[in-house]
């Protein structure tokens, strides 16, 4: 890997109206001047790790191997966190130690490192913008070829949280909403091989709204009526077409989903 034709890719919760990724993307172009810089989202809610981590996870392993990850959701900023590198089915990431990583998938095969070594660091380092002063220089100098033990020593394991698992039995399936995009869907923890491939005879009570089927399409129902479907992340997902879910539901993050088998 060089700096030539690396590709980097930025999620934050930084939004757009401030010049923290521009500053970011200014550290990273100083160092490695002919990077590919992707934008996968800004627009993380401010301090939700497990948020990043669902648009992240959903998308970085979509990129060629090597690529080089940088997910800065840090309310811990300038506290014990550790900074780390982290290189998981051969694709590197770069930011806080606080569970982000830990979403992605089996980290069973990563390999994690502290970053540590001021030569790959800025100076001086501000203890409230570690996405600028740390985490730009360390994914920069991993496009520039550096070796990921380079940055620190090793970390025997990553701080870790876990999805929630449904709950499935011969009664049907008990979930929970993960992850609300920007529509206002509903993202579910139930996966679509759940369902053995049957979309209905069963109930699907989600907040106050009952649906009796699975459908292919948002259109598939009248404006404003809410349906079920399993979405772009093979996951049970509730929509209201041509409406927002979340909203007209009063459903929010964390709430149950509950799927009942008719006998």
């Amino acid at each position: 890997m060089s700096g030539s034709g690396a590709i980097i890719t930025l999620t934050t919760d930084f939004g757009y109206q401030d010049y923290y990724v521009s500053a970011m993307k200014a550290v990273i172009l100083g160092i490695a001047p002919n990077v590919r810089l992707v934008d996968v989202s800004h627009a993380i809610p401010p301090q939700d790790v497990m948020a990043g981590a669902w648009v992240l996870k959903n998308t970085a392993f979509l990129y060629p191997e090597q690529s080089i990850h940088l997910a800065v959701i840090d309310p811990g900023v300038g506290t014990s966190r550790k900074p780390i590198v982290v290189r998981l089915n051969n694709h590197f990431f770069v930011g806080p130690d606080n569970g982000l990583f830990s979403l992605l998938g089996s980290t069973d095969d990563a390999e994690a490192f502290e970053i540590t070594n001021p030569t790959y660091m800025g100076s001086p380092i501000s203890p409230t913008f570690h996405g600028r002063d740390i985490f730009a220089h360390c994914a920069a100098h991993l496009a520039n070829g550096v070796a990921i033990e380079s940055f620190g020593p090793p970390l025997e394991q990553l701080f870790t949280y876990r999805w929630a698992e449904p709950i499935a039995d011969k009664e049907g399936i008990q979930g929970w909403v993960v992850h609300i995009d920007a529509y206002g869907n509903l993202i579910t923890n139930i996966p679509g091989s759940l369902l053995n491939g049957k979309y209905e005879g069963f109930k699907i009570y989600a907040g106050t709204s009952i649906l009796n089927k699975i459908v292919q399409t948002y259109g598939e129902a009248e404006p404003g009526d809410a349906v079920a479907y399993i979405g772009s992340s093979d996951m049970l997902e509730i929509a209201v077409n041509m409406g927002n879910a979340s909203e007209l539901l009063n459903i929010t993050k964390g709430a149950p989903v509950s799927i009942v088998y008719k006998k």
